[in-house]
């Protein structure tokens, strides 16, 4: 009777570790199968929108407009830093010219 329930162990230590390798596989094997269908559909995504000459130049017209869009956006973002700065320079300035002008007033001659 003993190796009855010996050999029942073993099977159902086995059953168990099987289990637990098909648990920590199959992510293992989903990853790249997933990658690989995802790739698929954006490499058709941006096929798509090239498939005629009409589409292509639709396609390339709409890219031109953002792309001006953005350097508009950026070059005006740019500006405004720059021009932020140079006020900020020009109060410090002033400020630091007033400091120095009463220091100078209070100083004995």
């Amino acid at each position: 009777m003993a190796t009855q329930s010996n050999s029942s162990k073993g099977s159902s230590t086995a059953s168990a570790a099987k289990s637990s390798t098909k648990r920590s596989t199959t992510p293992a094997l989903d990853l790249p199968v997933g990658a690989v269908l995802t790739v698929t559909d954006r490499v058709g995504d941006l096929v798509e929108p090239f498939s005629g000459r009409k589409a292509a130049e639709k396609q390339l017209k709409t890219y031109r407009t953002q792309l001006r869009r953005e350097v508009k956006r950026a070059e005006h973002r740019g500006a405004s830093a720059r021009k932020q700065a140079t006020s900020a320079l020009k109060r410090n300035r002033d400020e630091l010219e007033q400091r120095v002008r009463k220091a100078v007033d209070l100083l004995p001659v």
